[in-house]
């Protein structure tokens, strides 16, 4: 099996739960939800990109510190992922995977983010796997929207409200005020552009 990456790097994860803590990226190239406000779109179309066999991406993984892997794309799920995961879950690797939902769960995965997306939906059963629900805020009304997501996680389910990057200025106040009335939720920040790490 091999995958389109558009890319790979060691960094620290910049956003949700798991903010701050040493991963490797796996970005992988190809999504068909296409997002307005997607900051990758060059990750939308899996042409032109080196493909890599599991084995590939875990000996550079090796050559770092990594203890976690972050599989992001573009869209991952438009792949089986069971033979990377199995590949790096057999490494000693934990494993994070980012996801819109927009195509059923394959491989094995120590935590799931959901980032559901207005463009298309979130496949039956995605929510009840997700370990973290991550909204990005374009709109207000993605706040009404992001409630309608989170009745459909599992009670343990961390929830993250995390404002559009260009929009962040304007939306952040009325972020912080929602979560001072839905206290469910946190505030998700993209702190790796703040802190200049991809």
């Amino acid at each position: 099996m091999e995958y389109p990456v558009m890319e790979h790097f060691y960094t620290l994860q910049g956003e949700g739960a798991h903010a701050g803590r040493p991963a490797y990226f796996v970005r992988l190239a190809g999504c068909d939800v296409g997002c307005v406000w997607c900051d990758v779109k060059e990750s939308w179309s899996a042409e032109g990109f080196p493909r890599l066999t599991p084995g590939q991406l875990l000996a550079v993984i090796r050559s770092t510190q990594a203890p976690h892997v972050v599989v992001t794309g573009g869209e991952p799920l438009m792949y089986d992922l069971e033979p990377l995961t199995a590949t790096l879950r057999g490494a000693g690797l934990r494993l994070w995977l980012e996801t819109s939902g927009a195509w059923p769960l394959s491989g094995q995965w120590d935590w799931v983010v959901l980032s559901p997306k207005k463009f298309k939906a979130p496949v039956a059963g995605l929510h009840e796997r997700a370990d973290e629900l991550k909204v990005v805020v374009y709109h207000p009304s993605d706040l009404a929207w992001a409630q309608e997501h989170a009745r459909r996680v599992r009670p343990d389910c961390r929830l993250f409200l995390q404002p559009e990057w260009s929009r962040r200025q304007k939306l952040e106040p009325l972020i912080v005020d929602f979560i001072k009335d839905h206290p469910a939720w946190q505030l998700s920040l993209q702190t790796h552009k703040y802190v200049g790490i991809p």
